[in-house]
């Protein structure tokens, strides 16, 4: 599903357009979904570099991809790490990031006898209004703050970034990106990359931004002042945190939210199926179920409500935003935690991307065609495409090689750009 609002005025520029990047969040399957989507759209849009993006923004699961693609790792070998897993430069092993929180259980279980002494002595002396309410409010803090071990995440990100020729420091970024959390003590959103926050390590934002509460513990930090900060999932204020991008200048912005509302429609024979995701009523799945639609609820609609106020707030802007379809029963009933599911998401999230470029292809040519786009007629006209069919050979490339690579690129790039051909 694509939501596109279109410039009424365009800025006459002497150089290239602008172009920003907003990715949301969505857990490991909101992930694999914008893998997908971002794949496909390096594919069919021929004159648009997804590692040469003028500004990023990322949030939660989102904020990897962001950061991957500020640092030149182009959607083939972000394919290659997560989906096929024959990348030659980083090893993914989705138990990294399912690692139980040993130490919070640990931390937590040490202070059951002191609770157990205090809670002993206020009942028998009958301090507290309510026994029972009191009871529970304290036995709260022997809960985990996580289930997960959000350092192991940290751990894979740091490696990610410091070789290769990559950079885990913002500043030595060629292009804008921003990593976005949420202060937990007072629920402000923090923008890791701003000159307030570009000395945090990229790896170390990444993780805070996709601290989901009750998934991960909160990440501490210390802030230039010296005080103790605790942050946590950056969608806990806005979904995509787009109005960065359009804040930065740019001529388009493109965005992926991965997660919206099930809408199974009234289609009764896709309802008469019988296979794992058929299920009619969404309370029928139980809690889980109906945790999920909420959540997607929620994070969709005060997306909607910001993109209709950027269509007024920005109308020099091309907008273009990629979702899933809301009646994909396979991409609801799949577990949003679970990494099993990635090629089959993935694939999915290609495929609609592509049938997005089609279905809007008459809209959307002259509109990318300002700037310096073209849609690639074969690829989006090859509904059964796959993947990881298309994807180039991984190459094995050492520290140095990688280095020369990436240089060798750039002086490409640069007489590109002299020439008029970029």
């Amino acid at each position: 599903m694509l939501s596109l609002h279109a410039a009424e005025t365009r800025r006459k520029r002497g150089q290239p357009p602008k172009i920003g990047l907003a990715i949301a969040g969505g857990g490991p399957i909101g992930a694999m979904y914008e893998l997908g989507a971002l794949r496909a759209l390096d594919e069919a849009c021929d004159g648009l570099d997804l590692t040469r993006l003028d500004c990023y923004v990322g949030v939660s699961s989102g904020a990897f991809f962001a950061a991957g693609l500020a640092n030149r790792m182009d959607t083939a070998e972000l394919c290659r790490i997560f989906i096929s897993g024959d990348s030659q430069d980083v090893t993914f092993r989705p138990e990294t990031f399912l690692r139980p929180a040993l130490l919070e259980y640990m931390r937590r279980a040490a202070s059951i006898p002191k609770l157990t002494a205090r809670l002993t002595r206020d009942f028998w002396f009958g301090h507290g209004d309510s026994r029972w309410s009191d009871l529970v409010n304290r036995l709260g803090g022997l809960v985990p703050t996580g289930l997960f071990d959000n350092a192991e995440v940290e751990r894979f990100l740091r490696g990610v970034f410091t070789h290769g020729g990559r950079t885990n420091n913002f500043r030595k970024l060629d292009s804008a990106l921003y990593v976005i959390s949420v202060d937990l003590d007072s629920g402000e959103a923090v923008r890791f990359g701003d000159k307030d926050w570009d000395d945090v390590p990229i790896s170390q934002a990444v993780q805070a931004s996709a601290a989901l509460p009750g998934l991960y513990p909160p990440v501490k930090m210390l802030d230039k002042s010296g005080r103790v900060r605790h942050f946590v999932d950056g969608a806990l204020r806005r979904t995509m945190h787009a109005s960065i991008v359009l804040d930065r200048g740019v001529d388009l912005m493109l965005g992926i939210n991965p997660l919206v509302p099930f809408n199974p429609g009234n289609d009764a024979q896709e309802v008469a199926q019988a296979h794992r995701f058929s299920h009619r009523r969404i309370a029928d799945g139980g809690l889980p179920g109906v945790l999920s639609q909420t959540l997607r609820t929620m994070l969709q609609s005060r997306m909607q409500v910001g993109l209709a106020r950027y269509a007024t707030q920005y109308p020099d802007i091309d907008q273009l935003v990629f979702e899933p379809n809301s009646d994909n029963r396979e991409l609801f009933y799949t577990n949003v935690f679970s990494f099993s599911a990635r090629r089959r998401i993935s694939q999915l999230a290609y495929r609609n991307t592509l049938a997005d470029l089609r279905k809007r292809r008459d809209v959307l040519e002259p509109i990318l065609a300002v700037h310096g786009i073209k849609l690639r007629a074969d690829v989006i006209a090859d509904k059964p495409r796959s993947i990881l069919a298309h994807l180039p050979p991984s190459q094995r490339r050492t520290e140095t090689t990688a280095r020369l690579g990436r240089a060798l690129d750039e002086i490409e790039h640069r007489l590109g750009l002299a020439r008029g051909m970029v």
